[in-house]
């Protein structure tokens, strides 16, 4: 399930029922956040002024609690007793909402991705789709196998996914396995690669392919700047 707002982005359901496995499959897809992110950039704009980023969304966001990567949460039980401690105050509940990156949805037995900005095309939209389903797949594999991706620090987590708002698919950025700056194409590549084995499992495999054409022609953000007429001076 996936649906769009202008202002909160595209979210996209994965159906999770239990919650154990929906924190551990949340923990596990945090590493994926700043790739996704810099596949769906399509807000450079900010009261028709050229910000300099290529998803000035993201920014508006960041001025509010409970926003970006999440926490790294052992359990389901951890997750609720964090929730709770800080909703404790009535009027501070109010203000808060929990407007994190990935989330085991509220309501819905789903883990919800947040991170994205509203894609141009309704390929992108239904790209960004498959790529998340088949990380969650590769997650549920992983969790199988009792293995999987290591979890990150939220600072690393952040710090990473600042850097692709400002330069998108154009940056370069660290790859924590192997403690280097990497070009983000290249770092996306990777992650291709990554979930490659569960796609034809998951018949995604034309939907996915259209993520290489973004990173041949670019994000929406790109065209945008691309039409953009700078004033002169």
């Amino acid at each position: 399930m996936a649906r769009a707002n202008l202002i909160f982005g595209l979210h996209v359901h994965i159906g999770v029922e239990d919650r154990e496995t929906a924190i551990q499959l949340m923990n596990h897809a945090r590493y994926f956040l700043p790739h996704i992110l810099a596949l769906s950039t399509n807000s450079p704009f900010w009261m028709g002024m050229d910000t300099g980023l290529k998803s000035y969304r993201c920014k508006v966001f960041d001025k509010f609690p409970r926003t970006n990567i999440p926490d790294y949460f052992p359990s389901w039980g951890e997750y609720e007793e964090f929730h709770q401690a800080a909703d404790q105050d009535q009027l501070h509940r109010q203000r808060q909402k929990n407007l994190v990156d990935i989330r085991p949805h509220p309501f819905f037995n789903t883990l919800e991705f947040r991170v994205c900005d509203i894609p141009m095309r309704v390929d992108e939209t239904i790209a960004l789709a498959a790529l998340i389903q088949a990380t969650i797949r590769q997650a549920v594999q992983a969790l199988h196998r009792e293995s999987g991706i290591s979890p990150l620090s939220p600072r690393l987590d952040h710090g990473k996914q600042v850097a692709r708002l400002r330069y998108g698919l154009e940056g370069k950025l660290i790859d924590f396995g192997k403690q280097t700056e990497v070009s983000a194409r290249d770092l996306v590549r990777e992650y291709l690669e990554f979930v490659d084995d569960v796609v034809d499992e998951l018949n995604s495999r034309e939907e996915i392919n259209y993520i290489h054409e973004i990173l041949e022609t670019g994000t929406g953000a790109d065209r945008q700047l691309g039409y953009f007429v700078r004033p002169a001076i």
